[in-house]
């Protein structure tokens, strides 16, 4: 793994593994120890990867497992936007690595990457007060030589899409895409550039959806995204219903208790 020009000229910083447990587990551990970012850290694969409420994060060798830890990075009413920053950028190395995707790629709330309707990446956004200090990991997993078989959601993988893209590459290109996306965002003061970039390629905006709460699930249409990154549900009531957290799914979908490649926390 290498750093693009762009991520060493900024500051950015790179420990690379063959075999760790978990690349946020590593990253906020750092932290606790006085690490400040801005810190990549990848792996080649993970015995302990994690998803969204301890699901099993599927870490095969070929794919790409890498988490950016960042020091106060916005105040943190902000801070839940790094998962839409974090999607956008995702996409964005993708659409530079093959750029013949471009029409099949789109994001899913929060910050599921999809292709062909299928999930190709998911981010695991974790955060931890450390000496008076926010210190976030940006766990990041993207699908580029095999995905899981059996998930809660349908994935797929770049190889299975046509696209030779080895996990190498796609860091490359993605330390200096999470830049610019982190640039955009400017700590939460451009959120609205950045709110509009990822509603132009978000699906289930006007489609019937499911949303899986821990405690329950909410039917309705998907009509957008507020000013604060909550989705909007429209009920069969008329209601209006603004989701912080949740996973998503069209209506027709089957929802499975299986491993998945990773969602936000």
């Amino acid at each position: 793994m290498q750093l693009n020009a762009a991520a060493v000229a900024a500051g950015c910083r790179l420990a690379v593994h063959d075999a760790i447990s978990s690349t946020n587990i590593d990253a906020l551990a750092r932290a606790r120890g006085g690490e400040r970012g801005p810190l990549w850290i990848t792996a080649r694969r993970q015995t302990a990867g994690r998803g969204r409420r301890g699901n099993a994060w599927v870490s095969a060798p070929g794919n790409l497992y890498a988490t950016l830890l960042l020091a106060d990075p916005a105040p943190g009413e902000h801070a839940p936007e790094l998962s839409f920053v974090s999607a956008l950028a995702v996409l964005d190395a993708v659409l530079d690595c093959a750029p013949a995707l471009g029409a099949e790629l789109a994001l899913k709330w929060p910050n599921d990457v999809l292709c062909g309707g299928a999930k190709l990446a998911g981010i695991l956004i974790e955060g931890e007060g450390v000496k008076g200090a926010l210190a976030v990991a940006i766990g990041i997993g993207v699908n580029c030589r095999s995905h899981p078989k059996e998930a809660a959601y349908p994935a797929t993988d770049l190889a299975a899409a046509g696209a030779d893209v080895s996990a190498e590459d796609l860091f490359w290109a993605l330390s200096a895409t999470m830049l610019r996306r982190l640039a955009q965002w400017d700590r939460g003061a451009g959120f609205g550039a950045v709110r509009a970039d990822w509603v132009a390629r978000a699906v289930g905006i006007g489609a019937d959806l499911r949303v899986r709460l821990p405690d329950r699930e909410y039917f309705g249409r998907g009509e957008g995204m507020d000013e604060h990154g909550r989705l909007l549900l429209r009920l069969a009531d008329g209601s209006l219903r603004a989701i912080t957290a949740g996973d998503v799914f069209p209506l027709d979908a089957s929802v499975k208790d299986a491993p998945a490649t990773g969602r936000i926390e």
